[in-house]
């Protein structure tokens, strides 16, 4: 019993201390690290060609060097990451792999090769168009020439089988994700929404080969318990992220626990399994993203985020969808307003929470969740 609480705590304090968790995987590993920017990249080709896959998702800094290159109005996240980066955090990077999924990583993509030019980027794009058959070609096509790139960078070549390999892997890693996730609902105080969050996040600094067989461990010790009586306010978490971890903490004194979420650093990024077919592996890659729903990152013109977030309150016996909605972060606000009509015909409540990572002071967002308790 006390086993899987170890580990719990284990990924917690590894989520908590990112640069002295991926200085250890890298020892642990033998392994060079890559950065990943969010969100959606191909970790798989970076995994099979040695490198370990470092998550990039901005951190709490002061923003100085970054104005240089962008404005004060630009997501914090990627404000945060190009700061780091100037300031020679990410020294310990190979390189980083980037993807172009709104206006700011666009401009972000190439004010990198000029901020940090000792860290060598690699671009991904993907197919707006990405469920045809042009944009899947397209698509096996990007993701070989990631490949490509990676093998200049290391110096050697990577075959196709290697990158099999680390796909089958990372779709262990993901159905372990998909499991863990499932298990949490019944399991409401021992992960509350600060702890849940945290030991999702661990993932991002660690080698997914040993984070994924931690999650099983986890899992398995929840699934052998009793599920938890717990009287407070189940919620879906929905956003490009649930931080900055303070405001966790606020829902655990106010006994609200997150049930399930879809979130852009969580559930966005395992939700959707491969599909089982006997194609290449540039074939599976390219056909899982175009399987993915609901992300407003991903083009989708009969949008489904609303419809999937009303099926996943019922299905995990949520009261209201709670909404971070990340200061700028233009793809999520255009997406606000239509869901937000589909949650209120629905009848499902939902609160809206701006935030930042670089908030001081939280009593305006602890004045509104107490609020908010108290209808329930």
């Amino acid at each position: 019993m006390s086993d899987y609480k170890e580990l719990i705590a284990e990924l917690v304090a590894a989520a908590e201390t990112p640069a002295k968790t991926i200085k250890k995987s890298m020892e642990d590993t033998g392994k060079k690290a890559i950065g990943c920017f969010p969100l959606h990249i191909p970790e798989e080709i970076i995994y099979a060609c040695n490198y370990l896959p470092v998550g990039m998702w901005g951190g709490k800094t002061d923003l100085k060097l970054c104005d240089t290159y962008m404005q004060s109005f630009c997501c914090t996240i990627m404000r945060a990451n190009l700061e780091y980066g100037m300031k020679g955090t990410y020294n310990f990077l190979s390189g980083i792999v980037m993807n172009a999924m709104c206006d700011t990583l666009k401009c972000v993509c190439e004010d990198w090769k000029i901020a940090v030019p000792q860290v060598p980027i690699i671009p991904v794009v993907y197919a707006q168009q990405r469920k045809s058959e042009e944009g899947i070609e397209y698509m096996k096509a990007e993701f070989k020439r990631v490949r490509h790139a990676l093998e200049k960078l290391e110096g050697r070549m990577v075959m196709d089988r290697d990158v099999e390999n680390a796909y089958e892997m990372y779709e262990d890693y993901r159905a372990a994700m998909r499991d863990f996730d499932a298990t949490c609902v019944n399991y409401p105080i021992t992960m509350d929404a600060y702890t849940r969050h945290l030991v999702i996040k661990a993932g991002f600094f660690m080698d997914k080969a040993v984070y994924k067989e931690k999650i099983k461990a986890i899992t398995a010790g929840l699934k052998a318990q009793a599920p938890e009586k717990f009287d407070g306010i189940r919620v879906i978490a929905t956003g490009l992220l649930s931080e900055p971890n303070e405001v966790l903490n606020i829902f655990k004194e106010n006994n609200i626990a997150i049930v399930g979420d879809d979130l852009a650093q969580e559930s966005r990024l395992w939700r959707t399994p491969g599909r089982d077919i006997k194609g290449s592996v540039w074939e599976k890659m390219a056909l899982r993203m175009a399987d993915q729903r609901g992300d407003c990152f991903l083009y989708e013109p009969d949008k489904q985020r609303g419809e999937m977030m009303i099926e996943m309150c019922k299905a995990r016996s949520a009261k209201a969808v709670v909404v971070f909605m990340m200061k700028f972060c233009d793809p999520e606000e255009f997406d606000y307003p239509i869901y937000k009509k589909e949650l209120d015909d629905a009848g499902v409540p939902h609160l809206y929470l701006e935030v930042d990572q670089m908030i001081d002071s939280f009593e305006q967002i602890r004045t509104r969740i107490q609020a908010f308790a108290e209808q329930f």
